[in-house]
């Protein structure tokens, strides 16, 4: 089992010394993958639904790095890690543009990049930026990301698309990794299941859902829908990595009344999980070791690191 983390992008420890050394810790602990999630903006109010809360509500707040500026500080700061968009919006951004800065954080991170992709939920946050229409952004999504393979495999280059078009243009340098970064695609809706079938080279699914887990019977369904999906669009359903963001709950919480979920309880339990998931085909879990403080995040990764990890490997 393979192991990532995520960076912060905002709040108190979303700084230049807070980012790199929950990086540096983690590639010294041996985790595989660090993950960057992705917003521009925020709106004072919003009427668009969240997908993981409880209420629907998104927690809040204004403040966020932009994506690509941490991969490029973190990609000068380690060797090993992986570097994973955990999950970038496409429709946020221009589809040359964004083609262009992949391949270039390829090539100069040593092809560590992994382009994990989504739709969006935030619909303020679309109109803010100028984007294409919200209702069509899961078409805009697919186009984007044949627009990507087509930039990174080919020069000249030309397209004509539903929403965007090139003639004769060169896109190079290649990303370094062949045929092109990993492509996971987020998400759990069937929408997504067809769009990983058809384009991805991972599924990247949230493993909490409006705050609570999804079991590992409910993983097993989904997989089992998305190797017909693939295998339908003539694709290898093995050749996909599976890569499960996982919620970690205190490894101090005792049973209570007998039930306990997913990645909660004693550090044997939450071995127990990864096994479990593991089991059922997810090559890698993504946990959330960020805290309040740099210390407290760094904390959590190094005792997930001495108590969880010895006990699965």
């Amino acid at each position: 089992m393979r192991y990532g983390f995520y960076l912060p992008t905002r709040g108190p420890t979303a700084t230049r010394d807070g980012v790199l050394a929950l990086a540096r810790e983690g590639e010294r602990l041996g985790l595989h993958s660090a993950m960057i999630a992705d917003h521009v903006v925020f709106p004072v109010e919003s009427q668009s639904a969240y997908p993981y809360t409880v209420d629907r509500k998104h927690p809040g707040g204004g403040d966020a790095l932009e994506t690509f500026s941490i991969l490029g500080v973190v990609a000068g700061a380690t060797e090993k890690l992986r570097l994973v968009t955990s999950v970038l919006v496409l429709p946020y951004r221009n589809p040359v543009l964004t083609a262009k800065m992949v391949a270039s954080l390829d090539v100069l991170s040593g092809g560590r990049v992994t382009l994990g992709v989504g739709v969006g939920w935030l619909k303020e946050e679309f109109e803010a930026l100028d984007s294409p229409d919200f209702d069509k952004r899961g078409a805009v999504t697919d186009e984007w990301i044949a627009i990507f393979k087509h930039l990174w495999t080919r020069s000249p280059a030309s397209f004509a698309g539903q929403f965007y078009k090139y003639t004769d243009i060169r896109c190079e340098p290649f990303p370094l990794q062949k045929p092109h970064p990993p492509l996971w695609v987020g998400g759990h809706s069937r929408a997504a299941l067809r769009r990983t079938a058809r384009h991805g080279d991972g599924w990247h699914p949230v493993g909490a859902i409006a705050a609570s887990p999804l079991p590992p019977q409910e993983m097993v369904l989904h997989l089992e829908t998305l190797k017909r999906l693939t295998e339908a669009e003539g694709r290898d359903f093995a050749a996909l990595t599976i890569s499960y963001k996982a919620p970690l709950y205190d490894t101090g919480i005792p049973d209570r009344d007998g039930t306990r979920r997913s990645f909660s309880g004693t550090a044997q339990d939450i071995a127990g999980d990864i096994r479990s998931f593991g089991a059922i085909g997810v090559h890698e879990l993504i946990f959330d070791f960020r805290g309040q403080s740099t210390a407290d995040s760094i904390g959590r990764l190094q005792r997930f690191a001495a108590e969880v990890m010895p006990l699965v490997d």
